[in-house]
């Protein structure tokens, strides 16, 4: 999946056509690499929360969950009263996936994906465009890799981590969250997680 730099790029600065290429990917943000703020490893959200930020169903979070697509790193869910908890880099996959398959990318593809930003460093995270070409997906780490694929035609689309960053941390800023210690003190229902409402409906029901 990974993309590598290759050689020669210097000679062909000024073709027409990776000019070309270079525009587009300016126009779609592509080369997005300001290095957002991070943030503290230690605040982790529910269910519902993760949801809203990625723009994913809870059926979707709790099946990518249970199929081991994307799991909560700060708190996974053990038996009843237990909730998962998501951290900030969790969710930024969540939404990554999301886009993924919306533009038509296979669940394969995704997985393999999704194994290769795990491997990565939070603040790594932001400096890479997934490109895709709706079978494959590449992993660029520069500049000269994504206008390499749009000038080869495999580049049919790509997401910028470091604006879908953006986008998360904007969404988790009016979103609650809470640390971890504190979380598994006080772990059972909660009134803004769909499974504590569940499991409350059952017990009275």
């Amino acid at each position: 999946m990974a993309v590598s730099s290759g050689e020669g790029k210097s000679a062909g600065q000024h073709d027409p056509v990776r000019q070309s290429a270079r525009e587009r990917a300016g126009e779609q943000g592509l080369l997005f690499d300001e290095r957002p703020t991070a943030l503290p490893d230690d605040i982790g959200y529910r269910g519902p929360t993760a949801c809203a930020a990625a723009g994913i169903t809870y059926r979707q979070l709790d099946y990518w969950a249970r199929t081991e697509l994307v799991l909560p790193t700060i708190r996974a869910a053990q038996g009843s009263g237990s909730q998962r908890l998501y951290s900030f880099r969790d969710i930024l996959v969540l939404k990554v996936v999301k886009r993924l398959l919306d533009t038509g990318v296979s669940l394969q593809q995704i997985r393999t994906a999704v194994r290769h930003l795990r491997d990565r460093g939070v603040n790594d995270l932001a400096q890479i465009t997934l490109m895709s070409d709706g079978v494959s997906v590449y992993e660029c780490t520069s500049a000269d890799e994504v206008i390499d694929l749009l000038q080869g035609g495999q580049g049919v689309f790509g997401i910028a981590l470091g604006r879908v960053w953006r986008e998360v941390e904007g969404s988790l800023a009016e979103l609650p969250g809470e640390r971890a210690e504190a979380a598994s003190d006080a772990e059972g229902d909660h009134p803004a997680d769909e499974l504590a409402r569940r499991r409350k409906a059952r017990k009275t029901g």
